[in-house]
């Protein structure tokens, strides 16, 4: 059986971390950002959880599963 190919647009927007989790980046981050707050700013830079709902659909499209 052939390999599956990874999506090219779901592996430039999600990271595998060190323990197999995936992550994800906040929106909102790129422009317009002059009304938004240091904290609200600072909190989007951080990466976050994938949510358990979209798991297994985001596993299939990096060929995890």
């Amino acid at each position: 059986m052939p390999k599956v190919k990874t999506n090219s647009g779901a592996k430039k927007r999600f990271k595998i971390s060190g323990t197999g989790k995936i992550r994800r980046k906040h929106a909102y981050k790129s422009h317009i950002l002059t009304k938004k707050s240091k904290k609200r700013k600072r909190n989007l830079g951080y990466f976050a959880d994938i949510e358990p709902a979209r798991l297994e659909s985001t596993k299939l499209l990096l060929g995890m599963k």
